[in-house]
């Protein structure tokens, strides 16, 4: 009966230091993947988040100038009336 007890112990003392040796390799190859990942994205020279961020707050800001300028002109040209207009060409 104690044979039998030493040898589940045993057995799972074993199981114990193999999953453990399992995690570890998970770990390493987590990280491995991880930084040839990372090297990846790095050598396609991709934007970064605040680069975009950023982008997309100049876009917004110059929308907004764009928008503005667009009214401006629409009221001068209302102003000076169809004569005014005749010779200019819708382009947006």
């Amino acid at each position: 009966m104690q044979t039998s007890n030493r040898l589940f112990d045993d057995f799972a003392r074993l199981m114990t230091d193999a999953a453990g040796a399992a995690q570890g390799v998970r770990r390493e190859a987590e990280s491995v993947f991880k930084a040839q990942f990372e090297r990846l994205i790095r050598d396609m020279d991709i934007a970064s988040r605040e680069e975009v961020d950023v982008l997309r707050d100049l876009v917004t800001t110059l929308r907004a100038q764009n928008d503005g300028l667009a009214a401006r002109v629409a009221a001068l040209e209302a102003k000076l009336g169809p004569e005014a207009t005749a010779g200019t060409t819708e382009s947006v």
